[in-house]
């Protein structure tokens, strides 16, 4: 049965989904863990962890700008900056050090885990495929729902397996194909975004984790069931979004199938997706 998407819990102060709890039990976070989560924009995984966790660093990363642009506007979209209460400053300072990585250095000594409003709680802007850390600096890395967003995969898989400590874990959530689904049912990511890659199947996702260096540990694959129209305010149109749309309406209606599975639920338009938890580990 799929799993409906929308109910909240309250816990620790943070609003958690079920599915932000399930992958947080997936995860298995623990005291001693200092975090990375990589997501294009604010993601739910840092407030979730962070009273799981003895610290936790926020990358708001953005794909690498189109080989097209040039000069100032090229290079201010890769300048990475790091965000305090007090606005974004640089991330380097004269020596070179990383703000980041100080406080991560001043959790280790200290053994300390700052509270959810500390500033130390960092959401560092930076390049998914040039993270600002060194090698192995963190025990656990997460990304959700941003693998496809962030510029090449395979370097984005392999970017977050460098700064993951050996033993350390990194935790993949992303939507992908079944095995036997065709790339066709790719139709409806690529109407919203024609950007998108293409949803990799479970056994090319496993295959891609692997081929980057890891070895896969865990897997989590489970069908979710969600409202439409929530998912079309990220369509790069309002025409695509209307496109989507009348498509599921048509097979709810009796009209070629989408592969989505589309049904009304109290009225609205839902439609189904395949999710993936993997846990890997460096190799």
């Amino acid at each position: 049965m799929p799993h409906p998407a929308t109910e909240i819990h309250e816990s620790g102060g943070a609003t958690v989904t079920p599915h932000v709890r399930r992958l947080l039990d997936f995860a298995e976070p623990n005291r001693e863990d200092v975090c990375l989560d990589v997501a294009r924009g604010h993601g739910p995984m840092p407030a979730a962890l962070s009273p799981q966790v003895r610290h936790v660093t926020a990358v708001d990363a953005a794909p690498p700008p189109p080989v097209s642009w040039t000069g100032r506007e090229a290079g201010r979209s890769r300048v990475p900056t790091v965000e305090f209460g007090t606005g974004p400053v640089r991330i380097a300072d004269e020596s070179g050090d990383l703000p980041a990585d100080r406080s991560l250095r001043r959790a280790r000594d200290l053994g300390d885990r700052p509270p959810a409003d500390d500033p130390d709680r960092l959401t560092v802007r930076a390049e998914a495929t040039a993270l600002p850390y060194g090698d192995n600096t963190f025990s656990l890395v997460t990304t959700r729902f941003s693998l496809y967003n962030l510029g090449d995969p395979r370097r984005v898989l392999r970017e977050l397996l460098r700064v993951t400590r050996p033993g350390g874990r990194l935790i993949i959530a992303d939507v992908v194909r079944t095995n036997l689904a065709g790339a066709d049912r790719d139709w409806i990511e690529r109407v919203r975004n024609p950007d998108h890659p293409g949803t990799f199947s479970i056994a090319g996702l496993t295959d891609l984790i692997t081929s980057a260096g890891a070895n896969v540990r865990r897997l989590d694959v489970f069908t979710v069931e969600r409202p439409v129209e929530p998912w079309l305010t990220g369509a790069h149109s309002l025409a695509a979004a209307a496109e989507i749309r009348q498509a599921l309406e048509d097979e709810v209606d009796g009209g070629p199938r989408t592969g989505s599975k589309p049904r009304i639920i109290g009225g609205e338009l839902w439609f189904t997706q395949n999710w993936a938890h993997v846990a890997a580990e460096p190799i």
